[in-house]
């Protein structure tokens, strides 16, 4: 595999710290090659901006168009370039990060919204119908995606039944909304839970998972999201009535019968992983 490490923590001392070099080892032990992408050491700049895309700041910024044209025509700030470049040779993406308040660091988000442009992962239109391109399709079809994130929650209050929302749930917008919309195949996430106290037995379970998870990702089965062109939904983008009739929400966008558990989660302790 040619793996884009994406990192957002901002100790390398921290858990995540430990469990990212742990597993950028085991892949390149294993013969993979891997690029990483350390969002905080990098110092990176998570806020669009006029000099994104060398627009001039006395003119109202159309984020759409002005990342489109600056795509088109070669006048992307350098950072973002650069980024875009190694998602672009690799086939697959891990996105590590600590879940802080149902989200990911904003430094992560901004990651997403800078490279994330028209052209690039959103706005691809078919060339034959001249329908965009997404949920299945897109810009990033081809790659394949993980994402390991760490919580402070046990599993049990993380899980259908707890206060904090079944994880699933609350990861949804970034594996659905974020990395299935352009296209890229995400499979099951790995969360490790109990973040703040994970005992060493715990660790080494945690361990344990990463490595087979991070190995097993050509093999491994995707998280069966409904794709936009796939037939489920109508021209309106609306899921059609005899699919998953009656019902509403999230779940519905997942194929019928294909609801399993889809994450992977190890610990137990009660706080943020900070």
């Amino acid at each position: 595999m040619r793996v884009l490490w994406l990192y957002a923590h901002p100790d390398p001392r921290s858990l995540n710290g430990a469990l990212r070099d742990e597993g950028v080892a085991v892949l390149r032990e294993h013969g993979h090659e891997v690029v990483e992408s350390d969002l905080y050491a990098m110092e990176w700049n998570p806020v669009v901006g006029h000099g994104d895309f060398h627009h001039d700041p006395g003119e109202r910024l159309d984020v759409l168009d002005e990342s489109q044209y600056a795509l088109e025509n070669g006048t992307l700030s350098e950072d973002i370039r650069r980024e875009q470049e190694k998602l672009l040779w690799a086939d697959t993406l891990v996105v590590q990060f600590p879940l802080w308040w149902f989200g990911p660091p904003a430094i992560l988000k901004g990651w997403f919204d800078r490279l994330f442009i028209q052209g690039f992962a959103q706005g691809v239109l078919d060339p034959e119908t001249g329908r965009a391109q997404r949920y299945g399709s897109g810009g990033l079809v081809g790659r394949r995606a993980l994402v390991l994130t760490t919580v402070g929650a046990n599993a049990a209050t993380t899980g259908p039944r707890g206060i904090h929302g079944d994880i699933n749930e609350v990861l949804f917008p970034l594996l659905h909304g974020t990395l299935w919309y352009p296209g890229m195949t995400v499979v099951p996430p790995l969360v490790v839970n109990g973040a703040v106290r994970l005992s060493d037995a715990e660790y080494k379970t945690a361990l344990g998972r990463l490595r087979q998870r991070l190995l097993t990702i050509p093999d491994t089965e995707p998280i069966p999201y409904r794709s936009q062109n796939g037939g489920d939904y109508d021209e309106h983008l609306i899921l059609r009535p005899d699919r998953a009739p009656g019902e509403e929400g999230i779940h519905i966008h997942y194929v019928t019968g294909a609801l399993d558990e889809r994450c992977e989660r190890t610990g137990g302790a009660d706080e943020a992983d900070r």
